[in-house]
């Protein structure tokens, strides 16, 4: 596990292959070496190395796997489609104790948990609305319906979120023709962002879980399916107006052209894999702007998961 200041000095890297050349990986020296055609394109050191998104078809050399390991950086793998194939995580594997904590949590703290994680959310997408784009939210938790420690149940938890994310979306997406929210349909421009957001942003968050040693397939407020990184989605949760708020600058600054993309079998997609690039970086940017905040947060879980009594509750809080 990372201590602030190392973390601070950290780098997340995104990767794209250059056309049809040979791109491939290896390690050198302690560095990280980008080959193209067999020469030296790129170098970075692997002590300054958070994570690694390699996006497209590189050629990876065993040495270099388990150097990443060895140096505590996880290595995600997408494909031109921009779909998640696969992963190398550094985790803090050891850790049993925060593992025995997240396995014996009895209903009743999991719920309070989950009531925290839902508030901190609806405050961040209150604060996005009323100091971003300068309108007055249609809700607000000082009213008792949308005071998430009024709902006593997960299931009402779960309609007071996705009610309140409805009124949300409606008005910060308004101006861009929004009709609703539906996730990997790709219906249209923004959804399609949105997803590829909030992708970014979940590896990302489950990265820096791993590294504490928590068990991200066991949440609190999404519950256990399979397959599911159900921690990671609920840690993500307040975090996700980042990716919001990337997206509204994007559109006020005029960097999302319809012209970028294709519509095909009722779906929308990047026209090419150079526009691909523009919007990946939208993206990145703001994780790596606010990358040791988001760590602090999840390291403000870290602790609070062991004890509620010594620890203040944790709370993520976007910036303007």
């Amino acid at each position: 596990m990372f201590n602030p200041n190392d973390f601070s000095e950290k780098k997340i890297l995104v990767i794209f292959p250059s056309g049809e050349l040979q791109n491939q990986l290896k390690f050198g020296n302690s560095n990280l070496k980008l080959y193209r055609e067999g020469k030296v394109y790129n170098q970075i050191s692997l002590f300054q190395i958070l994570c690694v998104f390699l996006i497209g078809e590189f050629t990876i050399t065993s040495q270099l796997i388990k150097k990443f390991r060895e140096h505590g950086i996880s290595l995600f793998l997408i494909n031109k489609s921009f779909k998640f194939y696969g992963f190398i995580n550094s985790e803090a594997e050891g850790n049993t104790e925060i593992r025995s904590i997240q396995y014996c949590m009895p209903d009743k703290k999991s719920h309070f948990f989950s009531q925290i994680l839902v508030k901190n959310k609806i405050q961040n997408q209150y604060s996005l609305i009323k100091n971003y784009i300068k309108l007055t939210p249609k809700f607000n938790l000082e009213d008792e319906k949308c005071n998430p420690f009024n709902n006593q149940t997960n299931e009402k938890l779960l309609g007071l979120e996705g009610n309140i994310s409805s009124k949300y979306f409606k008005l910060i997406f308004k101006e861009s023709g929004w009709y609703r929210r539906a996730p990997t349909t790709k219906e249209d421009i923004t959804n399609l962002l949105l997803d590829i957001g909030y992708t970014f942003l979940f590896n990302f968050c489950d990265s820096l879980l791993r590294l504490f040693g928590f068990d991200t397939y066991k949440g609190f407020y999404h519950r256990i399916y399979f397959q599911r990184k159900s921690l990671s989605c609920d840690i993500m949760e307040p975090i996700r107006v980042l990716i919001d708020k990337a997206i509204l600058k994007a559109y006020s600054l005029d960097q999302i052209d319809k012209k970028d993309f294709s519509y095909k079998n009722a779906q929308f997609s990047f026209k090419n894999y150079e526009v691909q690039k523009k919007y990946i970086n939208i993206f990145t940017s703001i994780i790596v702007k606010n990358k040791d905040e988001i760590y602090d947060y999840i390291l403000q879980w870290y602790r609070y998961f062991h004890d509620q009594e010594k620890y203040q509750t944790p709370n993520f809080k976007i910036k303007f």
